[in-house]
């Protein structure tokens, strides 16, 4: 697959470098550009990412980044079978727990909720880090919604992390999560007031709350736009910083 030659290789983590140092240079470098192109294109263009990883795979399959690369790569295209098993050799390779979670969250895909539970109960979960622990709770309570338990799922998100004030990477997904199960359960109020709060620690736009909060608000956005067209003709191109074309300080 065609790579821009302003890819080098060089813009992989370290760590993973290191691990390539274990191949001739040259394959290492063809190694590196490709999982370059994975971390790229995985969340635009998770089909491309898919193959750039396979290539990957053909080069080094004994490179533990490289699995690691591969199981996202095919996890981003709901292959959770492949997945898991490229998660499997890559946590045999290092030993590392890390990968517990989405290993978990592939019995999901593979509609086995009990073996998530059962994985989200392991010792290994107590081997995580905070981030880790919180993604489990995730999986966890997803797995608990698959099988119809929204009163434990709900029970399952509530956890210090979960009342804490304090923003962590994890906290918008992990109130959006709370927020979503509350909604499936009926407690709209609740829900209202929790996809508020993950609007308010999204500070990436990982989630939709604020689409889901303007929905409960009854806010329609493309009908405003047609009344305002309608009445005033149509509205001025809107620039990227979200000013109107034109509009002076």
């Amino acid at each position: 697959m065609p790579i821009p030659e302003e890819v080098t290789g060089d813009e992989i983590d370290k760590d993973v470098r290191q691990e390539l140092q274990s191949l001739p240079k040259t394959l290492a470098e063809d190694v590196a550009r490709n999982l370059v192109m994975v971390a790229r294109l995985l969340d635009e263009d998770p089909e491309a990412a898919y193959g750039y990883s396979r290539v990957a795979l053909r080069l080094a399959s004994r490179v533990a980044a490289v699995r690691e690369a591969a199981g996202f790569a095919a996890y981003a295209n709901q292959k959770y079978s492949e997945a898991l098993a490229e998660f499997r050799a890559a946590r045999r390779m290092t030993g590392s727990v890390e990968l517990w979670p989405v290993m978990a969250d592939c019995e999901r895909g593979l509609g086995r909720p009990e073996k998530a539970l059962d994985m989200a109960g392991a010792p290994e979960v107590h081997k995580l880090d905070k981030a880790g622990q919180v993604e489990m709770r995730l999986v966890a309570a997803g797995a608990r919604r698959d099988m119809g338990q929204l009163d434990a799922a709900i029970v399952t998100l509530q956890s210090p992390e979960l009342a804490s004030n304090s923003v962590q990477p994890w906290t918008a997904r992990l109130r959006y999560a709370y927020a979503d199960a509350l909604l499936a359960a009926g407690r709209e109020q609740e829900a209202r007031e929790w996809f508020a709060k993950a609007v308010e620690s999204d500070r990436d736009g990982s989630t939709d709350a604020s689409d889901r909060l303007a929905e409960l608000d009854g806010v329609d956005f493309m009908d405003a736009l047609d009344e305002r067209e309608g009445e005033e003709g149509p509205a001025s191109p809107v620039a990227e910083d979200g000013t109107e074309d034109g509009a002076k300080d």
